[in-house]
């Protein structure tokens, strides 16, 4: 989108404090993170946006927010968000969710089920290369093996996010890796090695804590509930065409009408029923699709005043040195991920820039498309206003700020990328010729 100001604004910056403030802010104070909703503290922070700069015409700032609001990222995450309140509801009411837990349940041990959740979910989000579409298939599973135990429902659903964020970060076909390959002009495969070696101890750590977190969990009587083989196939459907590479969205329509058919073959619900159970995961997504929404009109008008180029500004003026270029491409898209609450788009923005510092300083490719990629998604899984947490929060109802004490892989992933600056590793003999 065209900038206004292309020296960079700090002020253009002030609806996304606002809304920080609103949010996180309030809720501090009063000890309630719901005292302001998260829907009004983005729409007060919206509306301060268009009111600001009034010598430029109202017209021309809705003009700017619509396209911002319109834009096909934000567009397919809320088409994603409504087909997964669909599939969600649906399968819940055809008896999928129950069977899925309660047949984990009695092949898992309880100790393990966090653990498995977690490893499950990275392995489907690196096969299928989106997040959503894991959140989307395994939130609510995750809200029923609470249910079932006495894990808490927070930990779970921020289990499912980080299982998420693993495969976002990883994936040959995550359209985060492949912004970042793309803007670094390296190799998928090498960047997914070096990738890999530098988020791999998080992983691992991660399985480690939630096993031990975990292993005395207690069973309630729901776990010994009784599962139908046949109600488990719309998640096996949905889980296993995702893994075949099939487009997110076709996957969440196709398992509406898979789960739709089995319901009505074996007497689960009505037609009936089972078109309002559509309708209402529908309208479950409704508020989350509005703050998507919202969220990208802001953040339109932020960077045509040149809050964006402000933030990139300021980064870049620190870099001194080979290690400091290396945490200034990370605060670059960190920040800027900040702002957008979009990974793929904060990647897109700055990893022109981030090419001539890795250019400049001599950092492989390989391993500053790493860099973009890790922190991109150590910021996206952990703010309470990104689509991942976003939706796995709307489908267990739960505050999204419930998730930052449980959020163990998003601080991992960032803690081992911090790491890796510091040490030097992966210590690398190709260069830039990668």
């Amino acid at each position: 989108m065209e900038q206004i100001d292309k020296k960079g604004s700090f002020i253009a910056l002030l609806p996304l404090i606002i809304f920080v403030v609103l949010f996180i802010g309030a809720g501090l104070i009063m000890h309630d993170f719901n005292f302001v909703p998260l829907n009004v503290a983005i729409l007060i922070a919206a509306v301060f946006a268009c009111a600001m700069y009034p010598k430029t015409p109202l017209a021309k700032k809705l003009d700017i927010f619509t396209k911002g609001a319109a834009h096909p990222n934000i567009l397919l995450m809320v088409f994603v968000f409504l087909m997964a309140g669909a599939f969600s509801e649906t399968a819940k009411s055809m008896g999928a969710v129950s069977s899925t837990v309660n047949l984990g349940l009695s092949l898992i041990p309880g100790q393990f089920l966090l653990a498995g959740l977690f490893i499950v979910g990275a392995f489907i989000s690196v096969a299928m290369g989106t997040s959503m579409g894991t959140v989307a298939a395994l939130a609510p599973v995750g809200v029923g093996i609470s249910e079932a135990t006495d894990i808490s429902l927070a930990l779970t659903i921020a289990t499912v996010v980080g299982g998420a964020m693993f495969g976002d970060n990883l994936s040959m076909i995550s359209d985060t890796t492949i912004a970042a390959v793309r803007t670094q002009k390296t190799k998928m495969s090498d960047k997914f090695k070096m990738n890999f070696l530098i988020v791999l101890p998080g992983a691992i750590l991660t399985v480690v804590i939630l096993w031990f977190m975990t292993k005395d969990s207690g069973m309630t009587d729901a776990a010994q509930g009784s599962y139908s083989l046949i109600k488990v196939i719309p998640y096996l459907f949905v889980l296993i065409s995702a893994l075949c590479g099939m487009n997110v969205l076709m996957v969440l329509v196709l398992g509406v009408i898979v789960a739709s058919l089995i319901g009505l073959s074996d007497g689960s619900f009505t037609l009936g029923d089972n078109l309002k159970a559509i309708s209402d995961g529908l309208i479950s997504m409704q508020d989350i699709s509005m703050i998507a929404l919202l969220i990208g009109g802001m953040i339109g008008l932020i960077e045509y005043h040149g809050g964006i180029k402000w933030l990139l500004n300021v980064v870049t003026s620190k870099v001194k040195s080979k290690r400091g270029a290396e945490f200034g491409i990370a605060s670059l898209v960190s920040v800027t991920n900040l702002a957008t609450a979009n990974n793929t788009i904060s990647i897109i923005t700055t990893g022109p820039l981030a090419k001539e510092i890795a250019e400049d300083y001599q950092i492989d490719r390989r391993k500053s498309a790493s860099i973009l990629d890790i922190f991109a998604s150590t910021i996206q899984g952990i703010i309470p206003y990104g689509a991942q947490v976003l939706a796995a929060t709307s489908v267990a109802g739960i505050s999204t700020v419930s998730l930052l004490p449980y959020s163990f892989y998003p601080y991992l992933l960032g803690i081992c990328g911090i790491v890796s600056i510091l040490i030097g590793y992966p210590r690398n003999k190709k260069g830039l010729k990668t």
